[in-house]
């Protein structure tokens, strides 16, 4: 079965509040099997529009991703993000 990816672009509008939706996502991450392969750090833009933060989560399949975005735990956490930060996020089956 393959994996599947978070993919992440987020502009954080107020990093003080953007703290509460990390740690209240937390719990979601950890039920569903998240691995953070790339969470922020330096950018090297190379084509389109940027966004300051990109995070890269891989699960252990597709619909633990889906399965993990839409349990509430992690939409709580999403209400949160939603008030503090601007995010284009997708999930990908992985190869």
């Amino acid at each position: 079965m393959p994996k599947g990816y978070w993919i992440a672009r987020v502009d954080v509008r107020d990093a003080e509040r953007y703290k509460d939706y990390v740690a209240t996502a937390k719990p979601a991450f950890e039920r569903f099997g998240a691995n953070f392969l790339a969470r922020g750090g330096p950018v090297s833009h190379l084509e389109g529009e940027a966004r300051s933060r990109n995070v890269v989560i891989e699960f252990p399949s597709v619909q633990a991703a889906i399965d993990c975005y839409n349990s509430p735990e992690y939409q709580a956490a999403a209400k949160i993000r939603q008030e503090v930060a601007d995010a284009d996020m997708l999930v990908v089956e992985g190869v």
